[in-house]
């Protein structure tokens, strides 16, 4: 009984030292620990020492004091997964927010913007949404705001421009919309960084944007809905500050002073209105000086307007009218006779004689009545016929030494027959027929061709040369040794060995298609559009360099003409043992069941390919090379695209864990990057063309990730 009470007496004295404790914790350490209880997940255990044994938070991890007073919050990266509770309002000296690249989501309490002495605020990076509040405009000493990468919608407050001190303003990749406030230039002249791209920003670009002459780098306004023309105004800005007004709906001249002069096409592409230099197309003014219709009508009473006024012809002018040109229709009659026959006896005595197209050239002083234009047209539409037309360089082979080479089929589809023709010296490629079709639109398929062999980038296949005959087109490429991207990925079935790529080489090869497509799309002389991009036309070197593959090819089998898959005789092919077959059938094969999942929803409606097609591609592919998943998925008695699946996903809020790769399962230190990339690919997949982002800025992204190592 004795024992029993003491035992009572202890417990009491321990509960009372522990209410003593409790009271010991100033009120910023309580604000910061009901902070602390609106956070989900904490995988990393960053906020662990973040108790109520201490008198002050200062010594807690990411926070920081100034005269026992908290500052500073800053747990970036941490992997946080919760919502951002309104008691840290009460925080009355906190300057500085940083919470970039956690998973907070939900909206920003108004009470954190009672903090009136608050400096900067760093969101980046999580899944933040809602209006951006009212209350902002009380932040008068606010320098940084960055927003950027979250959910955030609804237009900008008016109060914005309240915040005078802004020199860091990031609002981009969010769901911004309408107009921005008035005066937003004028209020805001410390600005030092401007970034409202990928939003649905609309309205006119403000003239007083020109005011903010403290601006640096890049004034990013791109991806999104201005609309009307571009104010003069936007010269004003340093000259060395690139403006970025691509993908938006501008109309109009572009204005030719400032930092406006000199600047190259790729700062104005997405806005067909837009007009004069650098583009190409001209203004309607610019068009109609030049056009004959614009020049001034003769006056009516112009001295050649006066003969035969208002008598019309005479009876002899009629007739004599009449006879010149009957008489004149008889002699071109008679000359197109005449020629006629020079042809014809020119034929049969090239027949007669047993010569050939070979031999024409030689013979042409027996067909007269042909010009030297006429011949040398003729001769352009079968020259093709006697050899290979290189394209870059010159080649160190002819037609006869590729014919006779073995050739080993590596695929099939309804763009052609893919070879591996090893030649006698060892030399490997790859030839593509494109079918045995008697098409004669030889010039056209010249130009196209000629115009693809120009691309010169080292995540391209380069196309080397071509051949052309009424029976036989052929284009030759370098052989890229190592199979295809949906290969290294999925493998192929009966392989017996698998080795599963590991992150890092992963986004070796996403960085790498980037870049690819980033030069097709702005940098290749005609701003080209791959329009069929898939993980079976991406191949790989030795050392996992990706090369895109295929690029033009519809266009010139739609020229080429005829039956793609049928076998020629002009092409031997040798059946090779299963051993070496196996591991390169699948290389150049650009045949997948699951196609139509990497094109883009509106390529079903829309006839012209766009670039952005590609960008949709792009980030399915990316969506495949994090999940490990097939383009289209069966969940229970459903079948679904991989988008559509990995939305739903989200939507659930499931862990990573659930769709990841299971391969990848080792490369779990390299999470903040794959989620990175997940937004990117999420991006890429907007159902809206408008909303995706440009290759451009999703390789920028990219690069901007920190380099795997293995």
């Amino acid at each position: 009984m004795l024992s029993l009470l003491l035992s009572l007496i202890l417990l009491i004295l321990y509960n009372c030292d522990n209410i003593v404790v409790v009271s010991s914790l100033n009120d910023e350490g309580i604000a910061l620990l009901s902070f602390k209880q609106s956070i989900k997940e904490d995988p990393e255990g960053s906020l662990n020492n973040w108790n109520f044994s201490d008198e002050t938070p200062c010594s807690w991890n990411g926070i920081t004091c100034k005269v026992q007073r908290v500052v500073s919050i800053s747990i970036p990266k941490k992997k946080l997964s919760g919502f951002l509770s309104s008691s840290i309002g009460n925080l009355s000296e906190l300057r500085h927010v940083n919470l970039r690249n956690n998973k907070f989501y939900g909206g920003l309490p108004f009470e954190l913007f009672k903090v009136q002495g608050l400096q900067s605020l760093v969101l980046y990076g999580n899944f933040f949404s809602g209006f951006l509040p009212f209350e902002v405009g009380n932040l008068e000493y606010l320098q940084a705001l960055d927003l950027s990468h979250n959910l955030f919608n609804g237009s900008l407050p008016t109060s914005l421009v309240q915040c005078k001190r802004l020199r860091n303003l990031d609002l981009s990749h969010n769901n911004f919309t309408g107009s921005l406030p008035n005066d937003f230039g004028k209020s805001l002249v410390l600005l030092e960084k401007l970034d409202l791209s990928y939003n649905g920003f609309g309205g006119s670009i403000p003239n007083d944007l020109g005011y903010l002459s403290n601006l640096q780098g890049t004034v990013d306004l791109s991806h999104n809905m201005f609309n009307g023309s571009i104010p003069a105004s936007l010269g004003n800005l340093p000259e060395k500050v690139y403006i970025d007004l691509t993908y938006n709906e501008l109309t109009g001249p572009i204005p030719q002073n400032g930092a406006l002069i000199n600047r190259g096409p790729t700062a104005f592409i997405g806005n067909p209105g837009l007009c004069g230099p650098p583009l190409k197309n001209l203004c309607a003014s610019d068009s109609e000086a030049s056009s004959p219709s614009s020049f001034p009508y003769l006056p009516s009473n112009s001295p050649s307007q006066k003969i035969g006024s208002g008598r019309g012809l005479s009876k002899g002018a009629v007739i004599a009218i009449i006879v010149s040109d009957v008489i004149g229709i008889c002699v071109i009659g008679l000359l197109f006779s005449y020629c006629y026959t020079r042809i014809c006896s020119c034929g049969k005595r090239k027949d007669e004689s047993g010569y050939g197209l070979e031999k024409r050239g030689k013979r042409k002083n027996e067909c007269l009545c042909f010009t030297k234009d006429v011949e040398s047209e003729t001769l352009s539409e079968n020259i093709e016929q006697y050899d290979l037309v290189p394209l870059d360089a010159p080649l160190a082979f002819d037609l006869d030494e590729l014919l006779k080479a073995s050739a080993f089929v590596l695929g099939k589809s309804g763009i052609g027959i893919v070879y591996k023709v090893v030649l006698e010296d060892g030399l490997i490629l790859a030839v593509r027929r494109l079918g045995e079709g008697g098409s004669q639109r030889f010039k056209e398929f010249q130009t196209e061709v000629e115009a693809i062999g120009k691309l010169n980038h080292p995540n391209i296949v380069a196309l080397r040369a071509y051949y052309w005959s009424v029976d036989e087109k052929l284009l030759i490429y370098d052989f890229i040794p190592n199979g295809n991207l949906a290969t290294a990925i999925h493998g192929k079935p009966g392989m017996v060995t698998f080795t599963p790529l590991s992150w890092s080489t992963r986004l070796k090869v996403m960085k790498g298609v980037a870049k690819g497509l980033v030069y097709l799309h702005d940098y290749s002389p005609k701003k080209y559009v791959h329009g069929d991009l898939k993980p079976s036309n991406i191949l790989l070197t030795h050392d996992m360099e990706p090369k895109i593959s295929d690029f033009g090819l519809g266009r010139l089998a739609n020229i080429a003409g005829g039956s793609p898959t049928l076998q020629s005789n002009r092409m031997v092919s040798e059946k090779p043992n299963k051993s070496s077959a196996a591991s390169e059938v699948a290389t150049y094969s650009s045949t997948t069941s699951f196609g139509s999942y990497y094109q883009a929803p509106e390529a079903l409606k829309v006839v012209k390919p766009s670039q952005k097609w590609d960008v949709y591609s792009y980030g399915v592919i990316l969506l495949e090379m994090i999940t490990g998943k097939s383009p289209l998925i069966q969940v229970g008695n459903v079948e679904m695209d991989l988008v559509r699946w990995m939305q739903l996903c989200i939507e659930e809020k499931k862990p990573l864990s659930d769709v990841l790769d299971l391969n990848l399962v080792h490369d779990s230190d390299k999470e903040e990057e794959i989620i990175s990339v997940l937004k990117i690919a999420m991006a890429c997949t907007q159902s809206t063309p408008e909303r995706r982002p440009s290759m451009r800025h999703v390789s920028d992204a990219l690069e901007r990730l920190p380099t795997s190592s293995e």
